[in-house]
């Protein structure tokens, strides 16, 4: 299985965003939308932190601008 957990970061502590995420995908606003294999989708704010695929996680972080 290639799928990731997607966590926002906030003071040091990780925020589980989303189980089992497939895709990422850029929107034009900056904010990113995230796909599971499930169909579930959230639009989240913030900057990629860290991925790390071969321990299935993503961490997002608020944006410095």
């Amino acid at each position: 299985m290639c799928e990731a957990n997607a966590y926002f970061v906030k003071d040091g502590q990780e925020e589980l965003l989303m189980e089992s995420v497939d895709i990422i995908e850029p929107e034009e606003d900056g904010a990113y939308r995230l796909v599971s294999i499930f169909g579930d989708q959230k639009n989240i704010r913030g900057r990629i932190r860290q991925m790390n695929l071969v321990n299935h996680r993503i961490l997002f972080e608020k944006s410095k601008d």
